[in-house]
């Protein structure tokens, strides 16, 4: 079980006794309809809806480079803190969760910074795309959560055919017709922010706290590309370096550029992002799209 659990991705879950396996199967039921044509249950709760998450600011550093663990992010904006986590040891870079905001059940696709730095790699990329076609299927609305440095380099990922796997996340996004929404918490660079439901491939609604860092690469990469000349030219290279990042970051990456360039919706107050999200989802409740007339897509395999 082990094996499956960890290594091939096969299980979803996997427990030491046949009691908690029952009880858990029973909380995975509890938030899945009954056929495809219903929608999830509804479970009232306590939960305000405007509760402050003031911890937010806590948990998330400002520094880019510094990680932490996402799941008590989906913890903290979540109804009484309540999360399922499907292939919660398998590719644990990315995490793939069912849970309820105000009562509704959601699914939340989020990167995971205390693991490989939250990077999309082959697994991570299958292990999204999966749970994305599972909540398609279920009705059931997706919130996504980036904060993403980028696909895995390498070259196992690259023979492992990382683009061919990687478009199978992008695919299943493109073809979700449930309620969409993402929010940029950090770093959302180059393709992998692209294929983390970016508002270029249809999310409905994009939001972005105000440390958010939308680019091809981080300040310091892209400085070094563009600024390449002026940087071997100059008497201090290493001031001249130091000084074309930080106007680069002044200019390109600063917190409301992505507003500015239609990239996301709304820079929000981290502390406020339940709210926010809650009233997202009402406004999509009643959404309704309707894919090509076709007998079956064509995704990549």
């Amino acid at each position: 079980a082990d094996v499956h659990a960890e290594t091939s991705g096969v299980a979803h879950f996997a427990y030491d006794d046949e009691e908690t396996c029952i009880a858990e199967v029973r909380y995975l039921i509890s938030m899945l309809p009954s056929n495809n044509r219903e929608n999830p249950p509804v479970h009232q709760t306590d939960d305000p809806v405007d509760r402050r998450s003031d911890v937010l600011l806590d948990l998330v550093p400002a520094d880019g480079n510094r990680p932490y663990d996402m799941l008590k992010v989906i913890e903290e904006l979540v109804d009484d803190g309540e999360v399922l986590e499907i292939h919660e040891r398998w590719a644990r870079n990315i995490i793939c969760a069912l849970a309820r905001m105000d009562g509704q059940v959601v699914g939340i696709v989020a990167n995971q910074p205390g693991h490989l730095a939250g990077v999309l790699d082959i697994e991570a990329s299958e292990k999204g795309a999966r749970f994305v076609q599972m909540c398609d299927a279920f009705n059931i609305p997706i919130i996504t959560l980036l904060d993403v440095p980028g696909f895995l380099p390498g070259v196992s990922q690259e023979h492992g055919g990382i683009i061919r796997h990687g478009a199978k996340l992008l695919y299943a996004y493109c073809n979700a017709t449930v309620p969409r929404i993402s929010l940029i918490l950090r770093k959302a660079y180059g393709g992998a922010y692209i294929v983390m439901d970016s508002q270029s491939i249809g999310a409905d609604i994009t939001y972005a706290w105000p440390t958010n860092e939308i680019a091809v690469m981080g300040a310091e990469g892209a400085a070094n590309v563009i600024f390449r000349k002026q940087i071997a030219e100059a008497e201090d290279p290493e001031a001249m370096r130091a000084r074309m990042v930080k106007e680069y970051k002044a200019e390109l990456m600063h917190p409301y550029y992505a507003a500015e360039r239609g990239l996301v919706d709304d820079v929000i107050d981290p502390a406020e992002t339940r709210e926010t999200l809650v009233a997202a989802l009402a406004m999509l409740r009643n959404k309704h799209a309707d894919l090509p007339s076709r007998k079956h897509g064509n995704p990549p395999q």
